[in-house]
């Protein structure tokens, strides 16, 4: 779980040059900053290089009032398609008996070591609209799994909507969003 030179530095550059561009979601912050941080946190490189990987365009979107830590999210357009097509969790995909997907989206994040996005940080999309034409699981609230249920968003007619399905479910434009603090 560490990036070669080469992969720190591409990394590096990918998540510099979106930064520049997008100075919207960190008005305050220098990449000189970002970049300090980052080189003390090879570990959560490793993470954020996950999230670019499976195309979800990582960007810095903010500080965390209470800790300090810088808070990077998936920007990409649509739902990353790296991480598409999968159920909510473990357990959802084991009561699968045909058909199973490849995997489910809480695995992918602990294997990745990033949480999903909850409703309540899905929901704030004046970053952009993100999930026009595709969907993404959410953390889903104990009491809707403990039913068997999962929660996902997507943004449509100008509103974010949350919705429930089973957990077993997967679909090929559903995936999920995902968050690192460091």
């Amino acid at each position: 779980m560490t990036l070669s030179s080469a992969e720190r530095s591409a990394l590096l550059n990918t998540l510099m040059r979106r930064f520049v561009k997008n100075p919207h979601r960190h008005a305050g912050v220098s990449w000189g900053e970002v970049e300090a941080r980052l080189t003390r946190h090879p570990d959560k490189c490793w993470s954020l290089h996950e999230m670019e990987r499976t195309a979800g365009e990582p960007d810095m979107v903010g500080i965390d009032p209470g800790s300090g830590a810088f808070t990077f999210v998936d920007c990409a357009k649509e739902s990353p398609s790296g991480r598409r097509s999968l159920c909510y969790d473990q357990v959802a995909l084991e009561s699968r008996k045909a058909n199973r997907p490849s995997g489910s989206a809480v695995t992918m994040a602990a294997v990745m070591r990033v949480d999903l996005l909850s409703e309540a940080q899905y929901r704030v999309q004046q970053l952009g609209e993100f999930d026009t034409k595709t969907s993404s699981w959410l953390q889903t609230p104990p009491a809707i799994r403990a039913l068997g249920g999962a929660i996902f968003g997507d943004f449509r007619f100008g509103t974010v909507f949350v919705y429930h399905n089973g957990a077993e479910s997967y679909y090929a434009a559903r995936g999920f969003r995902a968050m690192l603090k460091l």
